[in-house]
């Protein structure tokens, strides 16, 4: 066969070759641009169920009433924060487990808001008042909404005298928060008060209990005597020998000013002295103004 011959031989051949690989490379080109469109579907998809997720975890962990953590975020975070405290005590420059104090607040004088204003107000003070106190502590606390009127706070890296500080200051702010009424037609803070006082019972790891059921039954128990005593108060959980519900002394062994995050708290030592109640040893808590005031609103109009 002739040169030319064989040339248009091979190129009659080749023609539908040439037109099948085109076809294919058009056919994989358009799968590739289509996996890539799938792919940034799913990744889209991806992301926004994660969006979701987070969101429901925040809701599962949120109170619904009061916009404060809730009760079964506490319990995980008093777990975490109890087991990150035992980790310390195993390093070498450790002495023990890192300082924990849990705190126990109930707030009373809502049934006199319930009887004047309804329900549906009280419980639009509740949430106010929740929103406060979550301002008067710090980004490591966490204070949540354990049942009620009632709220415990988990105060990492801090020992009893740091909870006492903690204790007066959300004990000053229940009392002192501003309730607007506007039932009069004018926009003025209430002249009688708002009617609301609080007890706080405070434990601490591991003097009080090395496990969270223990930590928050001595908060529990400290609580109950800051109630005794007329509330408006707080009390330590006791101890051994020591009469229940009295103001614990400050330990011969403790240091003269309290450890570093202690301190950062307020700028200054905090008191071992219990505050106004029935009992006769208890001393009133200092008036000092928080460091962080939230603007009232109008929750009684």
């Amino acid at each position: 066969m002739s040169t030319p011959l064989l040339v248009h031989a091979l190129a009659a051949l080749s023609a539908p070759a040439l037109a099948g690989a085109t076809v294919l490379g058009l056919r994989v080109r358009r799968e590739r641009t289509e996996a890539a469109e799938d792919r940034e579907r799913l990744n889209g998809r991806i992301a926004e169920l994660e969006e979701r997720c987070a969101e429901l975890e925040r809701t599962a962990s949120c109170d619904s009433l009061t916009g404060v953590w809730n009760y079964r975020h506490l319990q995980l975070t008093l777990d975490r924060e109890i087991e990150r405290a035992r980790r310390a005590e195993h390093t070498d420059q450790a002495d023990g487990p890192r300082p924990l104090a849990v705190l126990l607040l109930e707030i009373a004088g809502f049934d006199a808001v319930i009887a004047k204003h309804g329900r549906a107000r009280a419980n639009a003070v509740l949430r106010d008042l929740a929103q406060r106190l979550a301002m008067e502590i710090r980004r490591a606390d966490t204070l949540g909404r354990y049942s009620g009127e009632e709220f415990l706070v988990v105060l990492p890296d801090t020992g009893a005298e740091g909870a006492v500080q903690v204790a007066e200051r959300l004990v000053w702010s229940v009392r002192r928060h501003l309730l607007l009424d506007w039932s009069s037609g004018t926009r003025a803070p209430r002249p009688a008060g708002n009617g609301l006082t609080a007890a706080a019972g405070i434990a601490v790891l591991p003097e009080d209990g090395t496990h969270a059921a223990v930590l928050v039954r001595a908060a529990d128990t400290a609580l109950a005597a800051a109630r005794a005593a007329g509330g408006d108060c707080w009390r330590i959980a006791p101890r051994p020998g020591q009469p229940s519900g009295g103001p614990r002394e400050r330990p011969a062994s403790a240091p003269e000013r309290p450890s570093t995050a202690e301190r950062d708290r307020s700028g200054k030592p905090g008191s071992l002295s219990a505050c106004t109640g029935g009992d006769p040893l208890a001393q009133p808590v200092a008036s000092h103004t928080p460091a962080t005031v939230a603007v009232p609103r109008n929750v009684l109009s």
